[in-house]
This record gives C-alpha cells, sequence and structure tokens, in this order.
C-alpha cells in the first residue's frame, strides 16, 4: 500500500476510535458532570441558608469575637476580631507543629540509630519503645500526659522546683530566661549571619577537598562561628546577664516564661508517638545502604563521621526523606486533636467561632484551607530539600 493511502485511511478514523481524542473527550465530559455537581451542591446549600435566614460569608470575621485564649504569640483580647482569633489559633497550630517536627526529627533519629546498635541492651530498648509508642494511639498518650499534670503535680503554691528558677505545678511548667534586652535581637541576628557563613564556607570546603583532596575541618571551623559571632555580639553589648525569674504571685507565677499544661502535653504526646514512626524510617534508611560501601569507605581510610557523612547519609536519605515527609504532615495534622485536651489550636479557635457565630459551613472551610496550607507547604519544602541531596545519576 503507498504512502498515500495509509494517510487517508489514517484520516478517515471516527474520532471516537482515536485514543487519544477519546480520553480528551472523556475528560471534558467527566470536568462537566463535577462542575454540575458543584454548582448544584452550592447553589443548593445557599438557598437553604437562605431560607432558614443564616448569614454567609465571611464578614463575621471582623466582628468582636468576645471570647478568650489562654495562650498566644500576639497581643489579643476578648474585644478582638474573630479574624485575629483565628490568627492566634493558626499561629498556636505553627507553634506546637514546627517544635514538635524539631524533636521528633533529632529523637526519631536517635532511637532509629539505638535500634542498629551492636549493644543488645541499647537495641532491645529502642525496639521496646518503638513497639509500645506505635500501638498506643496518640489520643490515648494526649490523656496521659495531660493526667499527669493535673492528678501528679502540685499547686503553684507548692511547686517542684528540683533546680534553681525551675518549678513544676498543676498550671505547668515556669522557667527563668533572660531579662528582655537589644542584645538579644543582635545576637540572634549572628547567629544566622553564623549560618550563612557555614554555608557558604562549607560549599567552600567541599570543592576544596573535590580539586586537592585536603580536608577542611568544617565541624569545628563551623561550631566556632555559631558559638562565637553571637558570643561577640553579647561581649560588645556589655555582656548583659540580667534574668527574668519566675515568682509566685497569688496563685500562679509572673515572670519568665510559663508552658501551660495542654501545650507540654500535646507537644509530648505527638513527639513521643511520631519519633517511634521516625525511628523506623531511619533504621530501614540506613538498613538499604550495603556493608559493602560501608567497608569500602573504611578500607580507604575514611574516619567513621566521614563514612556517615559522605558515604552512608546521601544514599540513605534517598529512602528517608519520602516516608519522613509523611510523618512530619502527621504529626502537623494529629495537632488538631488539641482540641480534646483544651489546648487553644486552630480547630479549637475555629469550632469556638462556629459555635458563637452559627456559619459552620465558612469555618470547616476555613480549617480545610489552613491544614491544607500547612501541608503542602511542608511537603514543598521537602519535595526541594529531596531533589538537593538527591545523588547525581551519570
Amino acid at each position: 500500500m503507498a504512502d498515500g493511502d495509509v494517510t487517508t485511511v489514517q484520516e478517515k478514523v471516527p474520532f471516537w476510535l482515536d485514543p487519544k481524542k477519546r480520553g480528551i473527550m472523556f475528560q471534558i465530559v467527566v470536568f462537566f458532570l463535577v462542575g454540575c455537581l458543584a454548582y448544584y451542591l452550592v447553589s443548593n446549600t445557599l438557598i437553604n441558608l437562605q431560607r432558614q435566614k443564616i448569614a454567609t460569608g465571611l464578614g463575621f470575621l471582623n466582628k468582636e469575637s468576645a471570647f478568650e485564649i489562654g495562650e498566644s504569640l500576639i497581643s489579643y483580647s476578648s474585644a478582638s476580631s474573630y479574624g485575629r482569633a483565628l490568627i492566634v489559633g493558626a499561629l498556636n497550630t505553627l507553634k506546637v507543629s514546627f517544635i514538635g517536627i524539631v524533636v521528633t526529627l533529632i529523637l526519631g533519629a536517635i532511637i532509629g540509630v539505638a535500634r542498629l546498635s551492636t549493644n543488645w541492651l541499647v537495641s532491645k530498648l529502642a525496639g521496646i519503645y518503638i513497639e509500645v509508642m506505635q500501638d498506643i494511639p496518640v489520643l490515648l498518650q494526649l490523656f496521659f500526659w495531660y493526667a499527669i499534670f493535673y492528678e501528679s503535680l502540685p499547686s503553684p503554691r507548692k511547686a517542684l522546683c528540683p533546680i534553681d528558677g525551675l518549678y513544676l505545678c498543676n498550671r505547668g511548667v515556669a522557667f527563668t530566661v533572660p531579662e528582655a534586652h537589644p542584645a538579644h535581637t543582635y545576637m540572634f541576628l549572628a547567629l544566622v549571619v553564623g549560618g550563612v557563613s557555614v554555608y557558604l564556607i562549607r560549599h567552600w570546603a567541599k570543592k576544596r577537598q573535590e580539586q586537592t583532596g585536603q580536608i577542611f575541618p568544617i565541624l569545628r571551623v563551623g561550631l566556632g562561628i555559631m558559638v562565637g559571632f553571637p558570643l561577640l555580639t553579647w561581649l560588645a553589648f556589655g555582656a548583659p546577664t540580667a534574668m527574668d525569674v519566675p515568682k509566685l504571685v497569688g496563685f500562679n507565677f509572673k515572670g519568665g516564661i510559663t508552658l501551660s499544661p495542654e501545650f507540654i502535653a500535646l507537644l509530648l504526646g505527638l513527639v513521643l508517638y511520631t519519633a517511634a514512626f521516625v525511628a523506623e524510617v531511619v533504621r530501614a534508611g540506613i538498613q538499604s545502604v550495603s556493608k559493602g560501601q560501608r567497608e569500602a569507605a573504611m578500607a580507604i581510610g575514611l574516619r567513621p563521621p566521614l563514612v556517615l557523612n559522605l558515604v552512608i547519609l546521601p544514599q540513605a536519605l534517598r529512602v528517608i526523606i519520602p516516608p519522613l515527609t509523611s510523618q512530619m504532615l502527621n504529626l502537623t495534622k494529629n495537632s488538631s486533636l488539641a482540641v480534646a485536651i483544651g489546648y487553644p489550636d486552630f480547630v479549637s479557635v475555629a469550632n469556638t467561632t462556629i459555635n458563637q457565630t452559627g456559619q459552620a459551613i465558612e469555618g470547616v472551610a476555613l480549617i480545610m484551607a489552613v491544614y491544607l496550607i500547612f501541608s503542602l507547604s511542608t511537603s514543598a519544602f521537602m519535595n526541594w530539600y529531596n531533589k538537593k541531596v538527591k545523588l547525581v545519576e551519570r
């Protein structure tokens, strides 16, 4: 058959027999049906709300909230708006999620490495921790730690003081902190500058090692920079040493920083529960690297820290990062259980707002949107980091 005949036959094929065109048609039909369903649900809901004279929209965010929030990172009172109350709840969720993720990564990595220890006792204790924490629901763990504070610890007047400046009671944990001073702001900036400097030095040291084979003591230099820059800044401001010590005033402590029982119980429950899963992720990642890699690295004279940093971790991270991202997201989403123990996270504040305004659809939509933003932001960062540390294939 000639080429012209083949072309003619192909042109005569009906579009419903062309897989590519048929696939596009199916997608258009499905998109249209989903749009019709969404329009029906939204319009029907709006009609029912109007029929029952229930307000719609986000105008309630500017109204006075008329309720207090026990913990807030920004100024807030009952005279503030619902919008500000929701911001307070979102910041509280971010606080417990960020601190929880950092502590979980550290604890999970330690337990995961301990699980692979050649010491029988250390390995078994790590294994028992993993099994016990994974098998107890996180909500029960939150109730357990919350009960520990209210049932086991005394009132503020009889607070335990294991060390000077630290008080434990059923109102929380109060501890001493440095008194507010301009030096602290500049010390933080010095720490940031030091971190950037260490990153640039590490990048230079890596190129230098590839070109000359000489190893630069980046660990000692980096530690010196991270400690030295803030220390020099502190000395430049006269080395302020004034401390803000908590004192018992009435029925509670004033001064210093006080962590509420709700925050501590939530943080402990989330960290201890999620760290068990992170430990297994770390263990699996390390075991995915063959023993031959470690033996070859030691055979050419690399010290154990360099073997871990240059050989094992770069390969293990390919296995660790994807499931680790899931555990970070789980911790953030599990923080919504804070409502069960009274911690004012976003869900708790949104529920109070819904009860007072009656605008449940908007409130639930805001909850979904906030947690979606948190999850997508975490995923985007971890995906970027995963691409940055992945091995370059040749």
